[in-house]
């Protein structure tokens, strides 16, 4: 090989495995300017930020991107992005509720609420009134939610003491064993047995014991499937602590992966519920926010009525 070709080899950048697709959306049919409230929930989580934009209540826009090194610059670009070709603007929003790890830092937000609250009302919304039990499993930390029929919170635990089991940790491993992130769920159920799982208590110990197994002879679908497990596992001993009712939903960027919903469904023997429509899980958060944005607009025009 010449030096050339070397130099063009070694200038190829280096192929970012954990990176997952970031992406907006909006309805095309739904008029904004014809809504009497127009509201706006932002979540800025640690890994990525999502923001969501409803017209008297119906989903009428949405982005979702990874989350910068600051909490206002995140926020912006993820609202800019789901306003992108819309027409709309900040000064048009009613209403704004930030949420996630970064909610006191949202320059533009009229209020903030916790992500506990504001997933446990995103998930009435996506999976109906019949929600009992939610797991969201997020970028740094796993919560397990109770909630009544209108999604108020009734009780919590959440697991945030390392970013194993969690959507950093899946990022970490996909970017180890070089798989693409959209790739990992399909490919950890194609192995004949199911292997016992890797350490869950650390992502440094799990990547250690992950290269042990490659060296050993073990295939990437098998350490996969191994970590899959590992996650599944933990996140049930948290679901455990709380109590799960039949009527149980996930959400956020790990309820995607196939590998560890079909694993945390068998632990539990009791199957997730489907979104009732097209709905992303991911947006819970902001959804929730965005929701009780409406809200608190509308009861402060009802406050002004009656003064």
């Amino acid at each position: 090989m010449s030096n050339a070709t070397q130099t063009a080899v070694q200038a190829q950048p280096q192929q970012e495995f954990w990176r997952w697709k970031e992406y907006n959306w909006h309805d095309p049919h739904l008029d904004w300017q014809a809504a009497t409230t127009i509201s706006c929930g932002i979540d800025v989580g640690s890994v990525s930020t999502q923001a969501v934009v409803l017209a008297d209540g119906r989903l009428y826009a949405f982005a979702s991107r990874r989350t910068g090194n600051n909490s206002p610059g995140s926020a912006q670009k993820a609202l800019d992005w789901a306003l992108e070709e819309t027409g709309l603007t900040l000064g048009k929003i009613h209403f704004t509720v930030g949420t996630g790890y970064g909610r006191v830092n949202i320059p533009f937000a009229d209020k903030a609420i916790t992500e506990i609250a504001c997933h446990a009302r995103g998930a009435n919304f996506i999976y109906g009134p019949s929600v009992r039990t939610l797991l969201d499993m997020g970028g740094q930390d796993c919560k397990a939610i109770r909630c009544d029929e209108r999604g108020k919170v009734q009780n919590f635990l959440m697991n945030d003491k390392c970013a194993a089991g969690t959507g950093r940790g899946m990022e970490v491993f996909a970017d180890l064993l070089q798989v693409p992130i959209e790739s990992v769920g399909e490919m950890s159920f194609q192995v004949e047995v199911e292997p016992p799982p890797v350490s869950s208590t650390c992502v440094v110990f799990g990547k250690s014991e992950a290269l042990g197994l490659l060296r050993s002879g073990w295939s990437k679908e098998k350490v996969l499937a191994s970590y899959c497990r590992a996650m599944a596992k933990r996140v049930v001993e948290l679901l455990a602590r709380i109590g799960v009712e039949p009527q149980f939903a996930i959400t956020g960027g790990i309820s995607k992966n196939i590998g560890i919903v079909r694993r945390i469904e068998d632990e539990l023997g009791v199957e997730a519920l489907e979104p009732q429509g097209d709905y992303d899980p991911q947006i819970a958060g902001a959804l929730g926010a965005a929701l009780f944005a409406k809200a608190l607009v509308e009861r402060q025009r009802r406050q002004g009525a009656t003064a």
